[in-house]
């Protein structure tokens, strides 16, 4: 079975270039654009993993984040911030709003796709 993993990114053309490298390497992948989108996205289709960009409109990416892992029934769903924001204080506060892992972009293809399968346990 597939595995499903959801994108909230406010850039096209991210959202296109990641879902891209994602479906070759066999995932589904659900995208929303803002981060109320992507929390009512993920409490209706239970992803297997979250990429989550920090700066969306409506809700932050650390706001969806602590609401997704301070939730039990969401709780268990690793959330990967996949952020152009990469400084030290970014990553702390990220980690304390229960991120499992931390990606910046421009990323790097290797690293990008060995941290979803680590996660994903694949």
């Amino acid at each position: 079975m597939k595995k499903k993993i959801l994108l909230v990114d406010d850039e096209a053309d991210i959202r296109q270039i990641v879902s891209a490298r994602l479906s070759a390497i066999g995932c589904e992948v659900i995208t929303a654009m803002d981060g109320q989108e992507g929390l009512e996205s993920a409490r209706k289709d239970s992803p297997d993993l979250i990429l989550l960009d920090l700066m969306l409109p409506k809700l932050d990416g650390y706001k969806v984040c602590r609401m997704l892992k301070f939730d039990k029934a969401y709780e268990h769903i690793p959330i990967v911030i996949f952020s152009a924001k990469g400084s030290e204080a970014d990553r702390k506060l990220a980690v304390e709003v229960g991120a499992d892992g931390y990606l910046t972009k421009p990323f790097d293809l290797k690293a990008f796709i060995e941290t979803i399968q680590k996660l994903l346990g694949s």
